[in-house]
């Protein structure tokens, strides 16, 4: 993303640069601040459509459980800046994982909570699964049983929401006085339990090191919380969590990483859903 591109959105929107700039795969995000009243943002412009799917979405929930808005336009969007120190992944790395667990089923809670249309269309949630079935077929085992499962519950969808797609420790963010809020949604529309499956396998899934998810004990305890704040019945729950660790490690195995998180994941899942 060349420096002109930025420079634009910082002159129409009346911004002052706040800190560095950062670039991911997709998008380049500036911290900056409004030039009228110094409020602290996060600027974030990105040619990728998927991205752009996103932006879309944060705009549509209007700061119902994700990050307020305070200007938007297809390929860039200006956000309330999270400045509070606490992180979800630290909690759970020390201790305080029940907490963390709650919040974010909390936050699912209230962005599928947000009524009415889209104004745009969103990724059908079967077509994320478009890529299990050929991996199953290629690797098969574990992954085919993931794939079946996925194929009974996308065939039978319950309580479809727009979702935000990738609901981990790292994406739900401590705003403060306004309180943890979500960022960075895919802009799906599926099933509820897939975002909560989402939890099970994080903080974890980015940081192998952590080792929290993967304890017995943790995911266990994590069955009880979800199951209570979400509504969702245990067995269905247990289906999602086992289908979305199959369609990760297929995303895993396309880029030639490990899947021995998702994998582990899985096969907790599968023992619980056998008692």
């Amino acid at each position: 993303m060349d420096s002109d591109k930025l420079s634009f959105w910082l002159n129409r929107w009346l911004l002052t640069p706040d800190g560095d700039k950062f670039i991911t795969h997709t998008s380049t995000l500036l911290p900056v601040k409004t030039a009228t009243d110094g409020i602290k943002a996060m600027l974030k412009v990105t040619d990728d459509a998927d991205e752009q799917t996103g932006n879309a979405m944060m705009a549509w929930w209007e700061g119902n459980g994700a990050a307020q808005v305070i200007a938007y336009d297809k390929e860039a969007i200006l956000l309330a800046r999270a400045t509070g120190i606490a992180s979800l992944s630290m909690m759970s790395k020390n201790g305080q994982d029940n907490e963390a667990c709650r919040i974010l089923c909390a936050t699912a809670n209230r962005l599928h909570s947000k009524l009415g249309k889209p104004l745009q269309k969103f990724t059908p949630l079967h077509r994320w699964f478009s890529s299990l079935k050929p991996a199953a077929l290629e690797h098969g085992g574990i992954l085919a049983h993931c794939a079946e499962i996925s194929q009974q519950l996308l065939s039978s969808p319950q309580d479809v929401v727009v979702l935000h797609g990738d609901l981990h420790h790292d994406n739900v963010l401590d705003f403060a006085s306004s309180g943890w809020l979500a960022i960075d949604p895919k802009g799906l529309l599926g099933e509820r339990g897939f975002d909560f499956a989402n939890i099970f396998t994080n903080p974890d899934l980015g940081n192998p090191e952590h080792y929290v998810a993967r304890v017995p004990s943790i995911f266990k305890q994590r069955l009880e919380i979800v199951t209570e704040i979400s509504g969702i019945n245990r067995e269905r729950l247990l289906q999602w969590i086992i289908a979305w660790c199959g369609l990760s490690a297929t995303w895993s195995l396309e880029c030639n990483d490990r899947i021995s998180v998702q994998i582990e994941i899985a096969e907790l899942a599968i023992a619980e859903l056998s008692v």
